[in-house]
């Protein structure tokens, strides 16, 4: 496989749903995956979030994407790149397509500056962890991710003091 990367545009919205609800199926998190293409199109075309292309150029269809966006480290004051979502279909794990996606992503946090790329695996996924860790990445075991979703967003959002 020859692996090209390219950045996605917003004529891309549609493509990103297919492998976001790929990645939702693949995770066993379907039931909450409710994609929306006008909104990723409109998220893309102004800059909120990016995404990236895997292509296999020889068979000329495409094969993967990450998506990500911009955060900052108050500790290095400096900004740093997340890796919201990294998907490369099942035929074509393998093949070099997740480790382009990962240097490309890499190759744009070292060119502009940032501090560090991070992203959140799944406990389960023994596989990617053991190619992330391949990598140099560091599992943040000390770290506990929180999240506030849906009622408890919407009460904690319109709380009065």
């Amino acid at each position: 496989m020859s692996i090209a990367i390219r950045p996605a545009t917003p004529v891309d919205a549609a493509l990103l749903v297919e492998f976001i609800l790929a990645l939702a199926d693949y995770e066993k998190l379907l039931h909450e995956a409710e994609p929306d293409a006008e909104r990723l199109q409109a998220d893309l075309a102004q800059g909120r979030i990016h995404a990236l292309i895997a292509e296999d150029t020889a068979a000329d269809r495409t094969v993967g994407f990450a998506l990500y966006f911009y955060n900052y480290s108050t500790f290095l004051t400096r900004r740093g790149i997340y890796l919201e979502d990294l998907f490369v279909r099942p035929d074509d794990r393998g093949r070099g397509a997740g480790f382009a996606l990962l240097r490309h992503l890499a190759g744009i946090a070292v060119d502009e500056g940032c501090g560090r790329l991070e992203w959140s695996v799944l406990d389960w996924n023994a596989p990617s962890i053991r190619f992330y860790k391949q990598l140099g990445a560091v599992p943040m075991d000390e770290w506990t991710t929180m999240r506030v979703t849906g009622d408890a967003l919407q009460h904690l959002g319109t709380m009065t003091p």
